[in-house]
C-alpha cells in the first residue's frame, strides 16, 4: 500500500510551511505529499494559500514526492485554466502532479468570495464535463469537446504534460462519484467507511469503468483518515479519551463510532493489522490526514503512525 501525508492549509499556513513538510514527508519516505484546496477554513477565516501555486513551488524545491491536491473545486477554475494550470505544474515538478476534482462543497467559501455554487445536480453534471474536458486536453490527439457548460475546440493544447497526469475523483457520494470515477478516474478516493458501503460503492464504480470499456482493476482505490494509535494498549485508552472529548463524545460513544466507521483504532499491532485488512480489500493507498495549522503538526506522531503502518 502507498501512503500520502494530507495537510489542510486552509486552518492556517505559509508556503514556508509547506515546504518544511513536503521535504519532511519525502525523507521519511511517504509516496505523494497531499494538500487541500479551499479558500475559507471551517471558521471562516481565509488564511488559506492557493493549491496549485503552491505544488508548482514544491515542484521545484522538492526531488521525488509526488505532489496531490485532493481536491480542487471544480467551481474554482474554468477547466481551460485548470487544465493549462495542471499542466504547467506537471511540467515544472517533471511529472509528480496528481489533480484531484470534485464538486466543490462549502458554501460559505463560495459567498465570500462571489464564486457561483450551483445546486448539486448541475455541479456533478459540470464534473463530468470538467473530467472530459481534461482527458481532451490531456491526451495525445484532442477530437475537441462539445458538451451542455463547456466546449473545446481541437486543436492541440499545450504545455503537455510531462507523463500520464494521473486524474483522481474523490467524494462521499454513493453513485454518481463513484460512476463518474469509474469513467474518468486513475484513482478513485473516499473517506474511510464500513465495508459495506466501501463494497457498494467499488461496484458502481467498476460498472461505469467496464461500461465504458475500461479495467477497473487499473484503477487505484485510497482512503483518508487518521488512526487514534497508541504504542500499548493504556497509551491507546488515553488518546482514545483525549479525541473523545475534544469531539464532546463519551470514550465508549466515540470508540463505537470508530468501529462503525471502520477507522483504524487500537495498539500500533491492532492499526497495523487493520491496514493490512484494507490493502486485502482492494485499498491501494491511504492519505494520513491531519487538520491542523501547518505550524502545528506534529510531525513526530505521523512519523510514529507511518512506521506502523507503512509495510503493510
Amino acid at each position: 500500500m502507498q501512503f500520502s501525508f494530507m495537510t489542510e492549509p486552509q486552518a492556517g499556513g505559509t508556503y514556508d510551511d509547506l515546504l518544511r513538510l513536503a521535504r519532511w514527508a519525502e525523507s521519511v519516505g511517504f509516496d505523494s505529499f497531499a494538500r487541500s484546496d479551499h479558500y475559507l477554513n471551517m471558521d471562516e477565516s481565509a488564511p488559506a494559500t492557493d493549491a496549485l501555486t503552491t505544488l508548482a513551488g514544491l515542484g521545484r524545491d522538492t526531488e521525488t514526492i509526488k505532489l496531490t491536491v485532493l481536491v480542487t473545486p471544480l467551481t474554482f477554475r474554468h477547466p481551460a485554466v485548470l487544465a493549462k494550470t495542471a499542466a504547467t505544474v506537471d511540467q515544472m515538478s517533471e511529472g509528480r502532479l496528481e489533480l484531484g476534482v470534485g464538486t466543490g462543497w462549502m458554501e460559505p467559501e463560495h459567498e465570500r468570495f462571489g464564486i457561483e455554487l450551483p445546486d448539486l445536480w448541475e455541479r456533478f453534471s459540470r464534473l463530468y464535463e470538467t473530467l472530459a474536458y481534461l482527458r481532451s486536453c490531456f491526451g495525445s490527439d484532442n477530437n475537441g469537446f462539445a458538451g451542455r457548460h463547456y466546449n473545446l475546440e481541437p486543436i492541440d493544447v499545450l504545455p503537455k504534460a510531462t507523463g500520464d497526469l494521473p486524474i483522481i475523483v474523490g467524494g462521499g457520494g454513493r453513485r454518481k462519484t463513484p460512476a463518474i470515477a469509474g469513467r474518468f478516474a486513475d484513482e478513485y478516493n473516499m473517506f474511510t467507511t464500513d465495508t459495506e458501503s466501501f463494497e457498494a460503492r467499488r461496484r458502481v464504480m467498476s460498472k461505469a469503468a467496464i461500461d465504458a470499456g475500461r479495467d477497473p482493476e487499473a484503477i487505484r482505490i485510497s482512503l483518508v483518515g487518521y488512526p487514534v494509535m497508541g504504542d500499548d494498549q493504556a497509551d491507546y485508552r488515553d488518546r482514545l479519551a483525549a479525541h473523545a472529548a475534544s469531539s464532546g463524545m463519551e470514550t465508549g460513544e466515540y470508540e463505537a463510532m470508530l468501529e462503525s466507521r471502520n477507522l483504524p483504532h487500537g495498539t500500533a499491532d491492532q492499526v497495523a493489522e487493520q491496514f493490512a485488512a484494507y490493502a486485502g480489500n482492494g485499498v491501494d493507498r491511504y492519505y494520513l490526514q491531519v487538520y491542523a495549522p501547518l505550524d502545528e503538526i506534529d510531525t513526530a506522531d505521523v512519523e510514529r503512525v507511518f512506521n506502523a503502518v507503512k509495510d503493510t
